[in-house]
């Protein structure tokens, strides 16, 4: 995974890590490195990010422990070159991260593309609780049909069955939170490629500090122990 790099394995961790947890520039990465002898570019920073992120959170999810079958589902709005653009995101009973999808239109197109991602890794969940959308309820009765339809085994499918509360969505509401605590000190993406990248990292962080993830030996290792076993 780090073959041929110029920086140490551990170095490199650490400041995906630190940019992917915490309130930090890749200015102040630079500056904290150079506070302990290690003289790195911010930039280089950002490609490691760029580089490791997607990777760690393949990995990552070949970890990821099954979510239950009650989901919430909603999007949150994200700034890119100045422009919004949307990250879907659903959530079970338990608060554990089901599936995200970012994209740069809000449509029923994409609403459609996020839940067949969701459906295809997690199977079929027996309520989504959504809000007021009427896109997104239009996006689960297409891609519960088309499921259904696909469906080859001799027992029958029930539909999904959809909620539609304001109120109760505010599980979802709480937990893009934590995200969105994450994006701000960044002041918005200066691409696509980029945020769709980052916001992967930062998903996956957050699943982390939920334990979302099955070790052996340790039930609830730290960041840092878990960065070190996905790259190993």
């Amino acid at each position: 995974m780090f073959k041929g790099r110029h920086f140490d394995q551990s170095v490199i961790l650490l400041c995906v890590r630190w940019y992917l947890a915490y309130n930090l520039s890749l200015r102040n990465l630079e500056e904290m490195m150079a506070e302990r002898g290690i003289s790195v570019d911010h930039a280089t920073v950002h490609r490691w990010v760029v580089r490791y992120s997607p990777e760690l959170l393949e990995r990552f999810n070949l970890r990821k422990r099954s979510v239950t079958s009650r989901w919430h589902v909603d999007e949150t709005y994200i700034k890119v070159r100045g422009h919004w653009t949307y990250l879907y995101r659903a959530i079970d009973s338990n608060s554990d991260t089901v599936e995200f999808w970012f994209s740069e239109r809000r449509n029923l197109a994409a609403a459609k593309r996020f839940l067949r991602k969701a459906l295809q890794r997690h199977g079929r969940p027996e309520r989504i609780v959504i809000d007021g959308s009427q896109t997104n309820r239009e996006a689960i009765l297409s891609c519960d049909t088309a499921d259904r339809l696909r469906d080859r085994s001799r027992r029958r499918l029930k539909p999904i069955r959809i909620r539609q509360s304001a109120y109760l969505n505010n599980r979802i509401e709480q937990d893009h939170r934590a995200i969105k605590r994450r994006i701000r000190p960044m002041l918005g993406f200066k691409s696509l490629n980029s945020a769709h990248v980052i916001l992967g990292g930062i998903e996956m962080v957050h699943m982390m500090r939920k334990g979302q993830a099955n070790y052996a030996h340790n039930l609830q290792p730290s960041l840092a122990e878990q960065f070190e076993r996905l790259a190993a």
